[in-house]
């Protein structure tokens, strides 16, 4: 097992991101814990800046370099350096200015995929909406702004991690379509505990510190389910964004889902439409229909929203590729890959209206 002095010498010479200054110069590496019988190291760490898309890079090397040594977890925690520390470090010179996707001049468009609750398959609608949009020419990108419950580098079966360059995360990209999640970002799986602040500063990173490129024609953002914190700074952040709101045939989904709908209309955002998700199963020897989650939710939750339903999704599984890992990922010639690029035309048709 480690030792605290290993620890210490492990990470001297790590540089902080900001300051381009090793953290042992800084003074950065403090309350150093290890728990010998559980080979469990933590680690608090003092930075130039907080919450930043560097900090997550740094994040993610110290944990390779002391899980190398023989840690078996790693628990970091992050504060700010005191000003004079960073006033003594701090370049001179003034970083250059990089597009943002915040800019008031950017040309993307902003698609918001909403839900009230969990489990009606907001983020496999998202994904697979972002890879037809891909098929049909497009310059996709996707946020998982599901902070708490993020799952699309799950569904499309992400095995890489997002890297910084020019002080930039380089977002993973998958099926033609560019991705950045908290998934990226927290060690095994691990629960975030962020509170509301932190969160907020994280999700300003993803749209202003990620390298999306400047010709990136459609971000889609995979909100958490319901109207909390997260899903309103979002609504705050993008004013010009378009929403989709997801729900299940079920009465009950329909109507929690009529409160995110009410969000992005007291938010003056405009709703493209429903997507009714597992609206039934086919019988394949058969090819009859059965509404597993019964019938009339989406219309009801559409006529709630003075809106349409823009799309019915059967439940079905994508295909099984051979040495294709894509658990959620619906192939082109599959019924349902069908039907994603009919909801593709369908969402692109209002655009233009």
């Amino acid at each position: 097992m480690v030792t605290e002095d290993k620890v210490r010498e492990l990470l001297n010479d790590i540089e902080d991101p900001f300051l381009h200054t090793t953290l042992g110069e800084t003074g950065a590496i403090t309350d150093i814990r290890i728990k010998e019988e559980k080979h469990h190291v933590s680690v608090k760490i003092l930075v130039g800046k907080t919450n930043t898309a560097e900090q997550m890079q740094l994040q993610q090397e110290i944990v390779n370099v002391l899980k190398s040594a023989g840690a078996a977890t790693v628990g970091l925690r992050f504060d700010q350096l005191p000003q004079e520390v960073v006033d003594r470090y701090s370049q001179s010179e003034a970083p250059s200015q990089q597009s943002s996707l915040l800019d008031k001049n950017t040309k993307t468009k902003f698609i918001n995929i909403a839900s009230g609750k969990g489990g009606v398959g907001k983020s496999t609608v998202t994904v697979n909406l972002a890879v037809a949009l891909a098929r049909i020419g497009f310059k996709v990108g996707i946020i998982d702004a599901d902070i708490y419950g993020f799952s699309v580098p799950e569904m499309m079966g992400i095995e890489k991690r997002p890297e910084v360059v020019d002080d930039k995360i380089t977002p993973v990209e998958r099926f033609g379509v560019k991705i950045i999640s908290m998934g990226f970002f927290v060690e095994d799986n691990g629960p975030v505990i962020w509170r509301g602040p932190m969160l907020g500063k994280m999700l300003t990173s993803f749209f202003k510190e990620v390298k999306w490129g400047d010709d990136l024609d459609y971000l889609l953002v995979d909100l958490p389910p319901g109207t909390g914190d997260v899903a309103l700074d979002i609504h705050t952040m993008l004013p010009s964004s378009k929403e989709i709101i997801v729900t299940t045939p079920h009465p009950n989904a329909a109507f929690v889902a009529a409160r995110a709908g009410q969000m992005a209309l007291r938010t003056d955002h405009e709703i493209l439409g429903v997507v009714e998700n597992m609206a039934y199963y086919e019988v394949q020897a058969t090819g009859e229909k059965e509404y597993v989650f019964g019938k009339g939710g989406g219309d009801k939750l559409a006529d709630a929203l003075d809106t349409e339903v823009i799309g019915r999704l059967p439940l079905a599984q994508p295909y099984k590729e051979e040495g294709v890992f894509a658990p959620a990922v619906y192939q082109e010639d599959h019924p349902l890959g069908d039907a994603y690029d009919d909801l593709a035309r369908a969402i692109l048709e209002k655009y233009m209206q």
